[in-house]
């Protein structure tokens, strides 16, 4: 009996190319693409994913490998570049927890305390450290990664293999996302700038009516204080806000 294997090449330069668009966006895409996963296992992730859709997307690719190499690299190039752009248009979503916590900690005073961001592998401010872990493990926590997974799926029904790229709706997809993140991490802000405001402005009365009081010795404690008695009231408000931005996000991929 003969076994016919030509299929193998045109089979292996599918995979390549699905790859290159999966792992793209996994390197990107929040919850799998985060730095503090080792980068072995988010290779793990890219090939099992690439392994489960490959059986459902494969006759989306029309390769004809007998034209020579150009026209594989050419649809290679296309195939990386959608992966970057929705995997970067995922990741803006999580520079609202970013800056939410740049200004949660300049209206606090914690704004000259900064660590090594986990998620990020830099430095940051340790407020935006902690929401921006925060906002990773309820990604996960409520299975919001599963339409990580069905944005990857769906992608190929968007961005069909071989289409002429559309740039137009990628800047304007980068643009709504990034406006988008900057409003989000405004609302996230919103009750400590006002809780700045009237502290500030309150302290400033005090000192006016008692000049021998040192102001600074007794303002910094103190907003500090019930700047995290605040943050600790409001923490679950803040991670529903950063859910339905997400939420909305992945679901405009996954289920358009």
């Amino acid at each position: 009996m003969t076994v016919n294997l030509n299929f193998l090449p045109s089979l292996a330069a599918v995979f390549l190319l699905m790859f290159a668009r999966l792992g793209s966006m996994v390197m990107l895409m929040p919850g799998f693409g985060e730095q503090g996963i080792p980068m072995r296992i988010r290779l793990v992730i890219a090939v099992m994913l690439t392994l489960v859709m490959l059986p459902l997307h494969q006759n989306a690719y029309a390769l004809d490998l007998a034209q020579g190499f150009a026209p594989m690299l050419g649809l290679l190039i296309k195939e990386v570049i959608i992966g970057i752009v929705l995997g970067l248009a995922g990741r803006l979503t999580i520079s609202a927890l970013q800056m939410a916590g740049v200004v949660i900690a300049q209206e606090l005073g914690l704004g000259f305390a900064s660590t090594v961001d986990p998620s990020q592998q830099e430095q940051g401010v340790i407020i935006s450290s902690f929401l921006t872990m925060a906002g990773v493990a309820m990604i996960f926590a409520t299975d919001m990664h599963h339409l990580v997974i069905g944005a990857l799926e769906q992608s190929y029904r968007i961005f069909t293999p071989g289409a002429p790229l559309p740039f137009d709706d990628f800047t304007q997809l980068i643009l709504i996302t990034t406006a988008g993140a900057f409003k989000v991490g405004a609302q996230m802000a919103a009750p400590f700038l006002v809780f700045g405001l009237l502290f500030n402005v309150g302290l400033g009365v005090l000192a006016r009516l008692m000049p021998q009081i040192q102001i600074f010795f007794i303002g910094l404690p103190a907003s500090i204080m019930l700047g995290l008695l605040l943050l600790l009231l409001v923490l679950a408000a803040l991670m529903a806000v950063f859910l339905n931005n997400v939420g909305s996000l992945l679901g405009d991929l996954a289920l358009r």
